[in-house]
This record gives C-alpha cells, sequence and structure tokens, in this order.
C-alpha cells in the first residue's frame, strides 16, 4: 500500500527520518562515550523499538505504564522519574527499572533503602535555577514556584549525608526544543549551585529538550559540553532526547470535508487541534504543512496570497484551529493535506473528545510501502469512558 490509498486520517511515520535521526544520535554516543536513552513521553511507537534498539542504549520513563513499554519493547536499559511515586506502583517500578530518579528529598528518604535493596541505582532531580525558555513557559522547569526538580536551597537544608550518600546521580531537565548553547549555560549553573556534590556521583543526566537531529544544532558545542562534565567530575552522562528521535519524520494526513465562509473562508478537516495535536493549541504552535504558505509572512514580505484558508477541525469546540494558510490553488471538499512533523507529541497526546476517531498508525518502509499499525475506532472510544 502507499500513502495515497490511505484512510484519513492517519499519522505516517517514515522509518528512513527515524533511521536518520538515529545515526546522528549514535554518532554523538561514538564520539563521546555518552548514553542516550528515547523520552517516551515524546514518541512511544513501539513498532519502531526494535530498531531505535539498534542505536540507542534504552528508555526513560515518566510513569509505571511507560516504563513497562520501553523494558517489554525494547528491553535494554529503562530509567523513570516522575515528581511523585505510588507506594503501591514502587515495587513494579522496581523490577522494570534499573536507574529511578526522585524529585525531592522526602521521596529520596522515604525509597531509598527500597531501591538499594533491589539493587537500583537512584537519582534526584536538581533544579540549577537557570531559565533559558523563551515563550514556553508551560514547558520551563526552572519557572518561579517550579514543582520540578530541587534548589541549592533545599537540597542543603533537606539533604542528609545519609541521603546524599545513597544517591548515584543528578539529574535536570530544563531545555525545550532547544540548541547546545542553552546546554552549556545550564551547565554552568549547574556546577555553580550543585559542583561540589558532583564528584561524589556516578552519572548526570542533563535531561531532554536536545534539538540534536535539528539541521542548525551545534553538535560539535554538545559533544564539548558531554566530554568536560565526564572529565571533570568522573561521571557517565546520560541524555534523554524525545523528538530529535523521530523530529521531521512524520506527518499528519487530513482530507478537507467542508469550505464555510464568515468574513474568511474556513477548511473543516477531519482532523483536529484538539483530538489530534493537542500541542497546536497547549503551546500553542502553527504546524508546518506542505505546498501551503503563511499568510503573515506573505504579507509582510508584500507578496499577496492567492488563496488562505483557516484550517479547522471538526469538534464542537470553537477554538479548535490549526492556524491560516495559503495555497497557490483553492482548496476543494476531498483535497488531502499533509502537515508535517507529526510524529512528536501527537500520538501520545491524541484524544477522543466529542467521540473523534483516533487517527490510523501508519509506518511508512523505507522502499516506499505503507503498514498500517495500528487502527482504531468505536470501542477505543467507549472502553476509556
Amino acid at each position: 500500500m502507499r500513502r495515497e490509498q490511505l484512510k484519513t486520517p492517519c499519522f505516517v511515520v517514515r522509518e528512513e527520518g527515524i533511521r536518520r535521526n538515529l545515526e546522528i544520535l549514535k554518532g554523538i554516543c561514538e564520539e563521546t562515550g555518552c548514553k542516550i536513552l528515547l523520552a517516551q513521553k515524546a514518541f512511544s511507537m513501539y513498532r519502531l523499538y526494535p530498531l531505535i534498539g539498534q542505536y540507542l542504549d534504552g528508555t526513560t520513563a515518566s510513569g509505571l505504564y511507560e516504563a513497562r513499554l520501553g523494558y517489554e519493547e525494547m528491553g535494554k536499559e529503562t530509567h523513570i522519574f516522575s515528581p511523585a511515586y505510588q507506594e503501591e506502583e514502587m515495587p513494579e517500578i522496581l523490577r522494570l527499572c534499573g536507574h529511578i530518579v526522585f524529585n525531592s528529598p522526602a521521596q529520596v528518604k522515604r525509597y531509598k533503602d527500597q531501591a538499594k535493596q533491589a539493587g537500583r541505582s537512584i537519582g534526584l532531580r536538581i533544579n540549577p535555577e537557570c531559565s533559558t525558555q523563551e515563550g514556553h513557559a508551560i514547558y520551563d522547569p526552572c519557572a518561579p514556584f517550579s514543582r520540578l526538580g530541587v534548589t541549592s536551597e533545599k537540597f542543603e537544608e533537606e539533604m542528609s549525608e545519609e541521603d546524599i550518600a545513597a544517591l548515584d546521580g543528578l539529574h535536570f531537565h530544563t531545555l525545550c526544543e532547544q540548541n547546545s548553547d542553552d546546554l552549556e549555560k545550564t551547565l554552568k549553573a549547574v556546577e555553580e549551585k550543585f559542583g561540589k556534590y558532583l564528584h561524589r556521583m556516578k552519572w548526570l543526566n542533563f535531561g531532554g529538550g536536545h534539538h540534536i537531529t535539528r539541521q542548525d544544532y551545534d553538535r560539535e558545542l554538545l559533544k564539548r559540553c558531554i566530554c568536560r562534565m565526564q572529565e571533570t567530575y568522573g561521571v557517565e552522562v546520560y541524555l534523554e532526547p524525545g523528538e530529535a528521535v523521530a523530529l521531521n519524520a512524520g506527518e499528519l494526513i487530513t482530507e478537507v470535508l467542508d469550505i464555510v465562509e464568515n468574513g474568511m473562508k474556513t477548511a473543516i478537516l477531519d482532523a483536529s487541534a484538539a483530538c489530534h495535536m493537542p500541542d497546536v493549541l497547549e503551546m500553542p504552535y502553527r504546524p508546518p504543512l506542505k505546498d501551503a504558505g503563511d499568510p503573515a509572512e506573505e504579507h509582510a514580505g508584500e507578496c499577496a496570497a492567492a488563496y488562505v484558508y483557516r484550517l479547522a477541525g471538526p469538534t464542537c469546540l470553537a477554538g479548535d484551529v490549526i492556524g491560516d494558510y495559503s495555497f497557490a490553488q483553492p482548496l476543494r471538499r476531498g483535497d488531502r493535506l499533509e502537515f508535517q512533523d507529526m510524529a512528536i507529541y501527537t500520538m501520545v497526546k491524541t484524544n477522543t473528545f466529542n467521540g473523534m476517531r483516533l487517527p490510523d498508525i501508519v509506518l511508512e518502509r523505507e522502499d516506499g510501502t505503507c503498514e498500517i499499525v495500528n487502527t482504531f475506532g468505536y470501542t477505543d472510544f467507549k472502553t476509556r469512558l
């Protein structure tokens, strides 16, 4: 089957794009000696875990179910971080995960003996209080009153010598879709606030948010950052990219259902921002669309857009709007559109609000053939309620 034969809406993940990203990440590991894990919160298409496992060192999870998925489907290193763990889940977490990162001194005190008895490596998430975000406050763990990570002040106040001795590593995650210059800045803050503890650690986890596979990403600076921390403190460095594994490796294919007009033309699609790409509303952002332009940019450049449409979903939410786009030709009912960079933070976030059908999940092999990995129907909607 080829993609033009696919039923819409559907996510199409390209094997070639995933492999390209993995080769870049593997190169970082080989040149620096660091380890890189797949952050499943961004991309959990486990059909590709055997491929990803050929290149990366394992998975990291944000909760028990992700930990189980990584353990069962990739079977390599399994790490976990949660803002707080539920006591009844801890035995299963200890069975599945080799590395467990806690979010507070209280959680360390509560679970450290249990984790050590199970032979697990434990860490603590730190907050270096170094915000490098611009425009994405919802994703800034260093924002005022953050619940993620312990500050140096609280570390000093609440961590006993016994608690510190129990730690194998420190973990920070402060970036979001950023370049390595922001990592370099963050590392300086980490050293300033927590440097005296780093020599006592076995590992240091740089977290995620590194856009390593983006074309303009400074990978040479990243490698220098990794090597410097390893050589200075004698630690093993981990990175946990999610987006970088599947960046620009997938599309969401949708169809125009109708076109309405009330001051401007709006194309109603069978894909919804609210249900199928909620980051469009949460961040917010305007996803790239194949063979379409940005009316705002064209207007700024005094180039009149020929045909401008607002693209919107089929739900009853008035704000279920994806964005405004310009086209060389008028849109018509039945036209198929391809939103790009739709492998990340889409399948993991979809929902069935309004009884919307979830998009099919499709794997496009390197020879161009398409394999339908999963389809969804009424039962998937009903059994969630």
